[in-house]
């Protein structure tokens, strides 16, 4: 090859930072003394499970590390493989995600289980490409599952990524506008060696010392790169666009129980908010409830009575308001269509939302 043609080919990448101020080994050094252990996370020189890599993503989603823990292990513990995971009926998979939230994850989760197992022979895709056509994966968790579980470079932005990138470059553009350039920045930080560990990283330092409130700069193996830390305005960012609330939905929920001490419930349509999961018969939720019609929704005759005070709830896009209304039958009193009776003690092994659980437990059944 010609002097000159050599000279066209372009640089291997390093990971730094156009003007070398922040330095990926420093995070790497920072992250082998304070890498957090969990129990989704391979230690120093296991190699990563791309399906527990993945499960805990998915389950991680607009939830904490916290929150997911316990729900991670037993979810292992009755599906150890994806193989396994796949075989499942939905139904069973929907009452072990009950009280994780955002239930169309759940769905998702086994739809992209069945398509891994059908479709790859029961072995993740190594790709950032092929991870995104599996369903319910988007780019954060492709990028995510190609760097940790593959050691491919990949940047998995979440909103800890998010929050240390635009903090690092101190980006006046507001989210979500800023989410391309976010992006672009951590692409160019992610180092050849050790992806992996990077995106790891970069997760753990938003998670610990990055955090929204009162970050912890001292201790930050970026502090002298930080523009938002020398600006002394940190906490600032990243810039937000001004919130748009959702209008509130109002709507009752009946709680009828029968003298043998069964509930009566329904499933939810498959498809659209809760889809497939367990609920107790309730009226649609609209901005034109009326309480003085809402009886005439009710799921039978009985002598009704209104509990006092109300449930709150938010959705994503909207709060949620319910009445709820109570009623004792007889013992021989059939379902209605589409309904089912549930003894009261395997209530808790129902695929119950939280905005249900709410309810149940402000009807006195005691169920959180």
């Amino acid at each position: 090859m010609t002097v000159a043609g050599a000279a066209k080919r372009k640089k291997p990448k390093t990971g730094r930072v156009a003007d070398g101020a922040a330095e990926p080994a420093a995070l790497l050094r920072w992250y082998d003394r304070h890498r957090r252990r969990l129990p989704w996370r391979a230690m120093p020189g296991e190699v990563p499970d791309p399906y527990r890599v993945w499960l805990s993503e998915i389950m991680l989603q607009q939830t904490t590390v916290k929150a997911v823990a316990p729900f991670y292990v037993r979810f292992l513990g009755k599906w150890p493989t994806v193989k396994k995971l796949a075989a499942a009926p939905l139904d069973d998979v929907l009452k072990s995600w009950a009280g994780l939230g955002y239930y169309a994850r759940a769905r998702n989760l086994h739809a992209c289980a069945k398509a891994v197992a059908e479709q790859h022979g029961g072995r993740f895709p190594q790709t950032e490409a092929e991870l995104r056509a599996l369903p319910g994966v988007g780019a954060y968790t492709a990028a995510a599952v190609a760097a940790i579980a593959f050691d491919r470079r990949a940047a998995a932005v979440d909103g800890n990524v998010e929050r240390v990138i635009a903090r690092l470059y101190a980006i006046e553009t507001p989210l979500p506008a800023a989410k391309t350039e976010i992006r672009s920045r951590a692409e160019a930080l992610v180092p050849d060696r050790r992806p992996g560990d990077f995106a790891q990283a970069m997760m753990d330092l938003g998670a610990t010392l990055c955090t929204p409130k009162k970050p912890a700069c001292v201790l930050c193996p970026w502090i002298e790169a930080c523009v938002a830390r020398r600006r002394g305005d940190p906490e600032t960012f990243p810039r937000k666009a001004p919130k748009i609330e959702g209008k509130l939905r109002r709507g009752a929920s009946f709680v009828v129980t029968r003298a043998d001490v069964h509930v009566l419930v329904r499933s939810r349509p498959p498809q659209g908010l809760l889809g497939g999961m367990t609920e107790v018969p309730s009226t649609p939720w609209t901005h034109e409830f009326d309480e003085g019609e809402a009886l005439a929704a009710a799921p039978l005759k009985a002598t009704w009575r209104r509990v006092p005070g109300i449930v709150e709830h938010g959705f994503t896009h909207f709060p949620l308001q319910q009445s709820v209304y109570v009623a004792r039958v007889p013992a021989k009193t059939k379902a209605p269509s589409g309904m089912r009776w549930v003894a009261l003690a395997d209530l808790h092994g129902e695929a119950l939302p939280n905005v249900m659980r709410k309810v149940v437990a402000h009807a006195g059944l005691g169920l959180r």
